[in-house]
């Protein structure tokens, strides 16, 4: 793993290097996906269906592409009960978690029978998209479906790959049932998000869809949004470790590990004041891949996207995580609570050596949807607030209008708006 000096020159070229990771950068791919969501718009179901067959080479019609009650009793036969048992204990995490977001209608009544208010409601319908392949995430299934739960959703529908043999992973139904899912169906890649913006004669069209998936499932959630709410167009996994000569090496090193094995364009990153442990964690992580099973795509990863960058200050380092805008960020330094106060740009903050990001993942509770490619600049974790929609409430008497109707007209003119002014002068003609 390279040990880069931190500087303007190389912060810029590492930044550099992410943004391309994006899939705003993936152009190739963009014909392709927009020439399936035309399809499915225009064809629905007869798209939807021969696109399964010809990616997920598995044939699903009317009759199937629907997962049945029998097809969810049997995957609570299959499922390791021990994984059901644990699922069971994240959930009541996720969820406490969550429900501390909830937030309510109100109201504010002022002199002469003024109202103000904002009525805050759930989105009727969600789009909840899980990968499907050899990688199974029923922890994604849960920190999906559980804030749309909690946020009161009337109807929540799930869609998800099905595997050669027309099936759904155990795992991933027991997780949605867990969970709270409405319905679930067969159906995969940009096809699938397509059918949910859109409908089908088999897939309700919804008002919002969130989940994680592959360049052509963040492709399609970039090509309907409009038509439809999104979570976020997201991108690779990330890491950004801060540490200073106090942090333990292995530790840092495991950490960094955790997410570079998820794809071959993770980014792993440790931004340290101290030589000593960066040469230490570039020791460990030479033992660690020894070892890993997915030591290949770690390797590539910490190749491409994966670097040590050693900073003259902590304060110097903290502009870096500040400017990087890590999905995760890791501190392990002393007085780590005061560091805390000085990060601005990070997706999930994990304090402590022993707050490791696998737990934030599986089991803390708070949401491991993340802002990702720097945008936690402006972006914020999945939580009940994404899948709630807000009104204003505006009542006021004639009372109230009186004094201030002469205002309001005045503001008319200089925009030259003579029906708005009209709407108030009309009210108040008998005077």
């Amino acid at each position: 793993m390279k040990i880069v000096k931190l500087d303007e020159s190389s912060k810029k070229n590492l930044l550099e290097e992410l943004i391309r990771r994006s899939p705003g950068h993936y152009g190739t791919y963009t014909e392709t996906v927009n020439a399936i969501v035309d399809r499915v718009r225009e064809n629905g179901d007869a798209a939807l269906f021969a696109y399964t067959e010809q990616f997920d080479h598995c044939r699903v019609d009317a009759s199937n592409v629907e997962v049945t009650e029998e097809e969810i009793r049997e995957a609570y036969r299959l499922v390791d009960q021990e994984l059901l048992d644990v699922m069971r204990k994240a959930l009541v995490n996720i969820r406490s978690f969550h429900e501390k977001q909830r937030r309510y209608s109100w109201f504010d009544s002022g002199e002469n029978g003024t109202i103000l208010g904002q009525k805050i409601m759930p989105l009727s319908r969600v789009g909840v998209y899980v990968p499907g392949g050899k990688a199974v995430y029923p922890s994604s299934v849960l920190m999906n479906i559980v804030p749309a739960k909690v946020a009161g959703v009337k109807e929540i529908i799930m869609v998800t790959p099905p595997g050669k043999d027309g099936k759904v992973n155990p795992a991933v139904l027991t997780a949605a049932r867990e969970a709270g899912v409405d319905r679930v169906f067969k159906a995969g890649g940009a096809q699938a998000i397509a059918a949910l913006a859109f409908g089908t004669e088999s897939i309700p069209k919804v008002d919002k869809i969130v989940g994680p998936g592959n360049i052509f499932v963040a492709l399609a959630k970039k090509a309907v949004f409009g038509f439809v709410s999104i979570d976020s167009i997201a991108g690779p996994s990330e890491i950004l470790v801060l540490a200073d000569e106090t942090a333990n090496p292995r530790y840092v090193a495991a950490d960094l590990l955790s997410q570079a094995e998820h794809d071959e364009m993770a980014s792993a990153i440790l931004v340290t004041t101290s030589q000593a442990l960066a040469d230490q964690v570039a020791m460990e992580i030479d033992g660690f891949l020894k070892v890993l099973e997915r030591r290949e795509i770690i390797a590539k990863s910490l190749e491409n996207y994966g670097c040590i960058l050693i900073a003259d200050t902590m304060e110097d380092a903290i502009g870096a995580a500040n400017d990087i805008a890590s999905e995760h960020l890791e501190i392990m330094t002393k007085d780590a609570f005061t560091v805390m106060t000085k990060i601005r740009n990070a997706g999930a903050i994990f304090i402590g050596e022993h707050s490791c990001e696998p737990l934030g993942d599986y089991f803390a509770g708070p949401n491991h949807v993340l802002p990702t490619n720097g945008t936690a600049k402006f972006f914020s974790p999945l939580g009940v607030d994404d899948f709630m929609k807000k009104s204003s409430i505006v009542s006021y008497s004639r009372e109230a209008l009186e004094p201030i109707h002469e205002d309001i007209m005045r503001f008319a003119d200089q925009e030259g708006l003579t029906a708005h002014k009209n709407a108030i002068k009309v009210r108040f003609e008998d005077q």
